[in-house]
């Protein structure tokens, strides 16, 4: 586990509470999301991972202590007995608790390692804004070329084009 993990299990005596159960709150409306939710349920576990919706009535309930705006921009993992791992940290204790993935969360858990997960989750968090903006319909700027969500594009050498939205899990996206 990185060096935040490992302080907030000290905080909790980690040494004599071991983790023997992990519920992960994803959002559930973000695709890759659902998507990693999907592959973890495939993976064997270690440790059993429960998949919780983020911001739930049930998480709110179980988790009452917890900032539950702040897990839908966030990946929260919750240990069985309180601990609380968020971003990078949440990752690497997900990857721990998988039989093929826990040498690579050790790994992970380095200093270089920890630089290369924190590098993973913040390309996460760039794509699903990024998703979040284009299923929203906000216009974002890339370059000189405006972008919308429903398939129009300008871009002023060029003019307006239409390219008809893909759909993915459910929801239609320009591609």
């Amino acid at each position: 586990m990185t060096a935040m993990a490992t302080a907030a299990a000290q905080d909790r005596d980690a040494a004599r509470v071991p983790v023997r159960g992990l519920t992960v709150l994803y959002d559930a409306q973000c695709s890759l999301c659902a998507h990693l939710r999907d592959w973890l349920v495939r993976q064997r576990q270690l440790v059993p991972l429960e998949l919780m919706p983020a911001g739930s009535e049930t998480a709110r309930r179980r988790f009452p202590g917890i900032d539950h705006a702040a897990t839908l921009d966030e990946i929260t993992v919750v240990g069985d007995s309180g601990q609380v791992y968020r971003g990078t940290a949440a990752w690497i204790v997900t990857l721990w608790a998988l039989a093929e993935h826990r040498p690579m969360a050790h790994r992970l858990s380095t200093p270089a390692g920890a630089r290369l997960a924190r590098g993973a989750v913040l390309a996460a968090a760039k794509w699903r804004e990024a998703q979040s903006a284009r299923q929203q319909g906000r216009w974002r700027r890339g370059g000189n070329a405006y972008y919308g969500a429903h398939g129009w594009t300008y871009d002023p050498a060029a003019g307006w084009t239409y390219n008809a939205p893909a759909c993915d899990s459910g929801t239609c996206a320009p591609r």
